[in-house]
């Protein structure tokens, strides 16, 4: 019963901060989120790179995609995901993760001999799961916050935390200590044509159902980041503990009225 009463004082809690949200947005045109303060810049270079987007990067993903047969396209993407899983790798090493960095290895090292340089991934068969962590993620676990929004040129959605990040990734990118400039190059176009391909799905859920596609990226790309972080358990936000503790006291209040009458 008493499960079933909180299980009730969530609902009615969403139901309530919900309504509570669109009355606040149909009254206000002027809210800023503090995660963004960097807000102006940030739509603008959204714009841009959206627009070079449409021109350049979504027409080369759907060639890409038409042009390369299935089992190859997964074979390409199976390939880099392999190069990542050594920066995920040294990630987990540095977070202190040791059993996760010990599968990674494990990863890189079956689908590098017997995956065929990374084109078969036959370790996720052999309950070696991926983790892709990143340098992001690590600062993140060191406790350093995200710090401010920010839509970098070409790369998209960023933090402050996140863009330090990114460039010490490049530093582990196996695809960096390439010699011969050509092969290096096309290496680092092919990666980013098969991960655009990739999320051609999203951006068009994302183009149809999102009221305002900056806004919707920003906040699922923040709240992904902030689940990754965490391994997908982060703690509860702490207005989320204060709303819970305000509205079961308010509903509580209203119980013993009901059942005084």
């Amino acid at each position: 019963m008493v499960g079933t009463s909180r299980g009730c004082r969530r609902r009615y809690g969403c139901i309530a901060l919900l309504l509570a949200l669109l009355s606040g947005c149909a009254s206000t045109g002027d809210y800023r989120d503090p995660r963004d303060p960097l807000e102006g810049y940030n739509r603008v270079m959204y714009q841009v790179n959206d627009t070079l987007d449409r021109a350049l990067m979504k027409p080369l993903a759907r060639g890409y995609n038409t042009i390369t047969p299935a089992p190859l396209n997964r074979g390409i993407s199976n390939f880099f995901g392999n190069l990542a899983d050594v920066t995920s790798a040294i990630n987990n090493l540095l977070q202190f993760k040791l059993q996760r960095a010990a599968s990674d290895v494990g990863r890189v090292a079956f689908n590098t001999t017997i995956g065929l340089l990374g084109f078969i991934d036959v370790a996720s068969n052999m309950n070696l799961p991926k983790y892709g962590e990143d340098f992001g993620q690590t600062l993140g676990v060191w406790g350093f916050g995200p710090g401010p929004y920010i839509v970098l040129p070409l790369l998209g959605p960023s933090s402050t935390r996140d863009t330090v990040g990114v460039v010490a990734g490049w530093f582990t990118d196996p695809v960096r200590y390439i010699r011969r400039n050509r092969l290096r190059y096309g290496l680092v176009a092919l990666r980013l044509v098969d991960k655009r391909a990739s999320l051609l799905g999203a951006s068009r859920v994302m183009e149809e159902a999102a009221l305002d596609p900056y806004q919707f990226m920003r906040d699922a790309y923040l709240q992904k980041r902030h689940h990754d972080v965490y391994d997908g358990n982060p703690p509860p936000e702490p207005f989320d503990e204060e709303f819970d503790e305000e509205f079961d006291e308010s509903f509580d209040q209203e119980l013993d009225e009901e059942s005084s009458h």
